[in-house]
């Protein structure tokens, strides 16, 4: 639409052609940047904050601006210029386009050790460069980091347009909102932009692009739609969309390769496709194979059964991170004694021995052969929020997931009397099945079970 009007941002159309057609989805967002940048020769906004989550192209809208209209600019990962001095050394690199090599030693462009030494070299670098009449772009990726650095490193970017007199764009990317940011004084309010996540029909047209050759568009549009029924309401992160579809894609064609289907037995397709969909949820996303080694484990699995194998399965459950950790604890709950909890929760709570008495006892009354207990709600969260990885907030969802694990009947809710009395919850599963969804989150359940231990 604007990419046909060159007089709208004073770039020529084919520029702006180009630039819509590599960011696919984000046609809003890139019109309101390019309306803020405007010509190069005019001031822009001397600050943007820019906030999304992972995948949802901050990165590339502001990286495909710079490079495809050929803008001055430096653009650094916050990540990897973990300290102070490595974050001036990039930026003033990229801007005097200097690039440390083996001919030169790997020799920066100069040596800043503090603030006021990186805002004199910049004006120095842009007056060198004559780009006193241009905008010059400073993109921080990560930009978070920056909380973690000196306390003037982010209230100085934030105004390096005023303290170097030059005409310079600060632009903050990063997957926080702008509240968190706000730490003292001196800090001056940016224009705040948000990068929302893709929908389920933006993930399906940018993920078709990736067509392999030899394929309709269609066949394959059809095929990541079978993959996002399975992985949306999991993930909704493209990059990880995009890899999942292309990695599981040739499993999904072997019924047509072997000449058992056409690209229309969408039903045939799916029943071969699904159990390695299934399988992928709970390794591939969770990072604990590579795609190496997930490859890897196809063909063996290939093999074993065109060789007639036994194969012996394991059991899985789908179910989503959190709710995973809601039944280890509801297990945990229903079979340790409430009297052991501080044992294994408390921190330094100290680990005594069983005695000899203990164990007699014990070995009558052990709680895997007498079956699971009771337990209010409030013991089965404060074991939760003891097992579970960084802090989780008492949220609705959190709820929700124990009433689905009810329905799934995974747990069951013990009836009450007396409507004063707090609801209890028994754990329906095996030993068994506990530890294959433990070792899905690698979690030693064992080492918290008081018949083991």
């Amino acid at each position: 639409m604007l990419a046909g009007h060159p007089s709208v941002f004073g770039h020529p159309s084919a520029q702006l052609a180009d630039l819509y057609s590599s960011c696919p989805c984000r046609q809003d967002q890139l019109t309101l940047l390019l309306q803020l940048f405007g010509q190069n020769n005019h001031l822009s906004c001397p600050r943007v904050f820019l906030y999304g989550p992972t995948g949802s192209g901050k990165s590339h809208v502001i990286s495909s601006i710079l490079n495809t209209l050929k803008l001055p600019h430096a653009l650094v990962n916050c990540v990897e210029c973990y300290t102070s001095r490595l974050l001036y050394d990039h930026i003033l690199n990229q801007v005097a386009m200097v690039t440390p090599t083996p001919d030169n030693g790997y020799t920066n462009h100069s040596r800043c050790d503090n603030m006021n030494d990186f805002v004199k070299t910049l004006r120095t670098v842009i007056e060198d460069r004559e780009l006193q009449e241009e905008t010059v772009y400073i993109v921080l990726d990560k930009a978070e980091r920056l909380r973690e650095m000196d306390m003037n490193i982010l209230p100085a970017f934030l105004r390096l347009g005023e303290l170097t007199g030059c005409n310079v764009c600060v632009i903050l990317l990063t997957e926080i909102v702008w509240e968190k940011f706000r730490a003292g004084t001196g800090v001056c309010e940016p224009l705040v932009l948000h990068f929302p996540d893709y929908t389920k029909d933006e993930l399906l047209e940018i993920s078709s692009l990736d067509c392999p050759a030899g394929y309709t568009k269609d066949f394959y549009m059809s095929y990541v739609n079978i993959v996002l029924s399975v992985f949306y309401m999991a993930c909704r992160n493209l990059n990880e969309i995009r890899h999942l579809a292309l990695l599981n894609f040739p499993k999904f064609c072997e019924p047509i390769k072997r000449g058992e289907a056409t690209d229309e037995d969408v039903h045939k397709l799916w029943r071969n496709i699904e159990p390695h969909l299934r399988k992928a949820l709970q390794t591939v996303y969770l990072r604990e194979v590579s795609s190496a080694q997930w490859e890897r484990m196809q063909e063996e699995a290939a093999s074993q059964e065109s060789s007639g194998a036994n194969i012996k399965t394991k059991v899985n459950m789908e179910l989503p991170f959190y709710s995973k950790f809601l039944l280890i604890a509801a297990y945990l709950a229903s079979y340790n004694p409430a009297r052991t909890d501080r044992r294994f929760f408390l921190k330094h709570a100290g680990r005594t021995k069983k005695t000899v008495q203990q164990m007699k006892r014990d070995e009558r009354t052990s709680s895997q052969l007498l079956g699971p207990k009771p337990f209010p709600l409030d013991r089965l969260m404060a074991i939760f929020y003891s097992i579970v990885e960084g802090k989780v907030a008492p949220t609705a969802n959190i709820y929700s997931q124990i009433s689905s694990l009810v329905t799934l009947r995974l747990m069951t809710q013990v009836g009450s009397d007396d409507q004063l009395d707090g609801s209890k919850f028994k754990c329906t599963v095996g030993l068994d099945f506990i530890r294959s969804i433990a070792r899905t989150v690698n979690f030693d359940i064992i080492r918290y079970l008081y018949d083991f231990v």
